[in-house]
């Protein structure tokens, strides 16, 4: 059994690491400030510290106290058009808040760091599917930040040896197929939440941006991976650094992209509703195409998505979703 400290654990990919971390046998204790986390998503018998990691003090004191094996990292802020409106709060939220972090884990002699990146720090992709070794030229403050937390991590290693691993995540979606936790904003910003949002009556409609893209129907492609899969990866990833494993980085993604129409198919086949679109123009910054290519994870840690198929990730955030809506009717 570890003893995991997760950053962001009432966050939505955080929330599922916890539930992932129980089911596995090792017992998490959870940081976050709560300003996107939701409390009710941390189960009762898991410690709550609701705090930010950018308070030293008491992320010292926590330490002092708990022997950690390892820590998993998610409070960050993700949006990538706020992080062009406003960069200093990814930069110190994001970068800073991280150091900060480490900085205590140095001085606690914690070793092992699992970070939760982004394929964001790799920018217009030069080739697809991306590799770890693809260039890295993000587009944006949120890719910035993350791509400077990368090499913080390198550097640390060197120095310290923290060993860590940065596991770069495509699009991470649907819910825990128990239905404990999920997606859960008030302004959501990926597409299949919207999708579902929009056939619940909360939304106007769907909007598409762009139908003029070099792909077979015109709109852009993203590969998607179920947050539990993601999960995985991130058990994976604490095995091997608890083994006494080296840092590594990996792609984390299913491997196969789905277009933005696929993606509304998909979402009238599985709920058999329809959904209003407004067909936009472009965005800026969105390319044609961006799936991962994972092929190093799996081989490296036997990693395999347990639902690679877009119906069922649609179909568990379907089935969150309806959760969410009748809490909120009461």
């Amino acid at each position: 059994m570890a003893k995991v400290l997760v950053t962001g654990g009432a966050g939505y990919i955080g929330s599922h690491m916890v539930l992932k971390l129980l089911e596995a046998g090792h017992q998490p204790v959870v940081v976050d400030d709560l300003s996107t986390g939701i409390q009710s998503f941390v189960p009762k018998e898991v410690p709550l510290h609701a705090f930010s990691i950018s308070d030293a003090d008491k992320l010292s004191q926590l330490l002092q106290a708990e022997q950690f094996d390892i820590v998993m990292h998610f409070a960050a802020f993700i949006e990538v058009g706020e992080s062009v409106k406003k960069p200093e709060k990814y930069y110190h939220n994001n970068f800073i808040n991280t150091l900060t972090l480490l900085n205590v884990m140095k001085q606690h002699k914690v070793k092992h760091f699992i970070f939760s990146s982004t394929a964001a720090i790799f920018g217009e992709p030069h080739y697809t599917p991306a590799d770890e070794k693809h260039p890295k030229q993000p587009l944006n403050p949120y890719g910035a930040s993350k791509l400077m937390c990368e090499q913080l991590l390198q550097d640390m290693d060197i120095a310290y040896g923290l060993k860590s691993v940065c596991l770069r995540y495509f699009n991470a979606a649907g819910a825990d197929p128990a239905g404990r936790t999920g997606y859960r904003t008030a302004n959501a910003s990926h597409l299949i939440p919207i999708a579902l949002q929009t056939i619940l009556g909360q939304r106007p409609h769907l909007e598409v941006y762009g139908r003029d893209y070099p792909t077979p129907d015109g709109t852009c492609i993203r590969d998607y991976i179920h947050v539990m899969d993601l999960c995985e990866a991130h058990l994976l990833a604490m095995h091997h650094l608890l083994a006494g494993g080296e840092s590594r980085q990996y792609n984390v993604g299913n491997g196969q992209g789905y277009s933005v129409q696929q993606v509304i198919d998909t979402v009238k086949q599985v709920t058999g509703q329809a959904i209003k679109v407004v067909d936009s123009g472009r965005r800026a910054g969105d390319p044609a195409q961006l799936v991962a290519d994972s092929r190093r994870i799996q081989q490296e840690l036997n990693w395999r998505p347990h639902y690679p198929l877009l119906a069922d990730i649609i179909e568990h955030a379907w089935k969150w979703e309806n959760i969410c809506c009748r809490a909120d009717q009461g």
